[in-house]
């Protein structure tokens, strides 16, 4: 009785440990990158697969710069007249709580028009994992951007986390 109990637990702690391990968090423009100039936006974020539950950072000095989601006629149009958000702390977390494209651009005069603009496609987790081609290289960057970081890093960070806080539990409970 007290093994069936045990193992009961330990299924139910591993579900709840995988399901909240499977949000995965990605600094805007790499893994240590910054919201910025000289960054292929449009290839960074083709890389990704961004899921409900996901997170995106925007890191910048707000001295130089701001985030602004927008509608995409405004984000087409680099206009900053309207925007839905304005982020301005440097930091900026931004939860991805629903499937949907989302549209961002620095609002500081010239920056958008200059390539610090993104576009963010949340799909659903059951959609493939592997990210749709990068967009065509733009920009005073576009021809010495670095190569994108594998689509499957965040993946593999959900699953080893995951996994991981499995064999913990596992540990404790015997």
């Amino acid at each position: 009785m007290a093994a069936a109990m045990k193992i009961t637990l330990l299924a139910v702690a591993a579900m709840a440990v995988l399901s909240s391990a499977s949000a995965a968090t990605y600094n805007v423009g790499g893994p240590a990158g910054a919201w910025d100039f000289g960054i292929n936006y449009g290839s960074w974020a083709s890389s990704k697969q961004f899921i409900p539950g996901d997170s995106i950072v925007f890191k910048y000095s707000p001295q130089a710069h701001d985030v602004l989601e927008v509608s995409k006629a405004d984000y087409d149009s680099c206009s900053a007249a309207s925007p839905i958000t304005t982020l301005k702390t440097g930091n900026d977390v931004v939860v991805l709580p629903a499937t949907g494209t989302r549209y961002f651009i620095c609002g500081f005069t010239g920056h958008c028009s200059a390539g610090m603009k993104v576009t963010i496609d949340v799909v659903s987790a059951s959609s493939p994992s592997t990210p749709s081609s990068p967009a065509p290289a733009s920009g005073p960057s576009a021809s010495n951007s670095p190569p994108p970081p594998s689509p499957s890093a965040a993946t593999s960070v959900r699953v080893t986390a995951g996994l991981g806080l499995v064999v913990l539990l596992a540990g404790l409970m015997a």
